[in-house]
């Protein structure tokens, strides 16, 4: 009997040290587990999402990047057309963006979608139409504008009925206002309503951030509706970080170019190969990140002005700054067809943003308005004119070339 209470003496103190092993392991576990949000943050005042929404099919119904700058609460938006087109090595062949999530998933579909940007984009979040729906409900509506009354019957045979002005839509009426279609409607047209959602959205939490993130239970409500490539922890610091946009500024961006018919469809190719839009996004990130307010404060008015024999030049330039985020007021000729140089003209004597005017076709020849010949200046109800010279490609400006 003595032999056997000696044996259970030791097995318990076995058991016992295997309870303190266990206990400190998951201590240690807990403590080194990291929030990677939250220690990207600490180098980087910057976050980048890719938010999809996918319809009952389980394809792309809309998608957009949004880029954050949590130090000025300044945010950028930017569309992804399911439509734009271009090699997609992950498909191997020439096909729409939209292709690369339908047959190949979120993974693949971030990779070409940084390759797109030129940045990277380290967090992902995939909601589902009915998901999407409930959030609408959860938010109390989304608010959109819809410049005409809406009625029409789907294919199907459904009736859509849509109010129009500034409204606010419950679940339901966003999913008929993503969804309908108006015959002949321009493809541009249904971008834009995907983007006034996206915007509706960021505003729907931002307004409801003092709900949602008031306890792990709320939050746990609003997160079970997302899919994300990051623990739940990290999830909600992403969010409550998102929830802060001043929504009142949100840049909206999307990807121009041309259309081309590539093996029977109609595909969005982008302007430049595709460089122009890396250096929109790449502008409208150091917007953001203005520290002094200089530049992210406002949208800047500009015209556009053609002092070269290219038809069409000044329209087409305007289309670049339209989608780098300015107000372009006019487009128009310049007093000569014969400028050698192109010249951005400083309006009011802001030589911080006539820089990065000037980055995004590469133009360093800056001039203050009263340095300008009378007739060659432009209307002074813009912050800044561009005038085209021989030397801009129809992209950018390259010293010393004649085009």
């Amino acid at each position: 009997m003595k032999k056997l209470r000696n044996e259970q003496k030791g097995l318990l103190f076995i058991a016992l040290i295997l309870i303190v092993i266990l206990a400190m392991s998951l201590f240690f576990a807990r403590s080194l587990k990291t929030n990677s949000v939250e220690d990207s943050l600490e180098h980087d005042t910057l976050l980048r999402t890719l938010f999809v929404v996918q319809n009952e099919d389980g394809n792309v119904l809309f998608s957009n990047v949004i880029i954050l700058d949590t130090s000025t609460e300044k945010a950028a938006v930017i569309n992804l057309p399911g439509y734009t087109g271009a090699i997609f090595q992950s498909l191997g062949r020439t096909d729409s963006l939209e292709a690369v999530y339908n047959e190949l998933g979120m993974a693949s579909y971030r990779t070409e979608v940084q390759k797109l940007l030129g940045i990277s984009i380290p967090y992902t979040t995939m909601v589902k139409l009915e998901d999407f729906i409930r959030l609408c409900d959860m938010f109390g509506g989304m608010r959109v504008f819809i410049p005409s009354p809406i009625d029409t019957v789907s294919e199907e045979g459904d009736r859509w009925l849509l109010p129009s002005g500034a409204v606010t839509l419950d679940g339901d009426k966003i999913a008929v206002y993503l969804q309908y279609e108006e015959e002949d409607e321009a493809e541009d047209t249904i971008q834009d309503r995907y983007q006034n959602v996206m915007g509706a959205f960021l505003t729907g939490l931002h307004d409801q951030s003092f709900k949602i993130f008031n306890s792990k239970q709320n939050f746990k409500r609003f997160s079970v509706n997302l899919n994300s490539n990051i623990s739940d922890d990290e999830e909600e610091t992403l969010y409550s970080e998102i929830a802060q946009i001043d929504t009142e500024s949100i840049i909206k961006q999307t990807i121009t170019g041309s259309l081309r018919n590539v093996d029977g469809q109609q595909l969005l190719m982008p302007l430049n190969n595709g460089e122009f839009i890396k250096e929109a996004v790449k502008q409208t990130t150091y917007m953001l990140m203005s520290s002094d307010g200089t530049i992210s404060n406002r949208i800047y008015v500009l015209e556009i002005q053609n002092g070269t024999k290219t038809q069409g030049l000044a329209r087409r330039t305007a289309t670049l700054y339209q989608n780098a985020s300015y107000d372009v007021l006019s487009a128009v000729n310049a007093d000569s067809n014969d400028y050698a140089e192109t010249v951005i003209v400083d309006h009011i004597g802001n030589e911080a943003v006539a820089r990065q005017v000037g980055e995004l076709i590469r133009c360093t020849n800056i001039k203050q308005a009263d340095e300008m010949e009378e007739g060659s200046s432009s209307d002074s109800m813009v912050d800044f004119t561009v005038i085209l010279g021989r030397d801009f490609n129809g992209a950018y400006v390259i010293p010393g070339a004649s085009y």
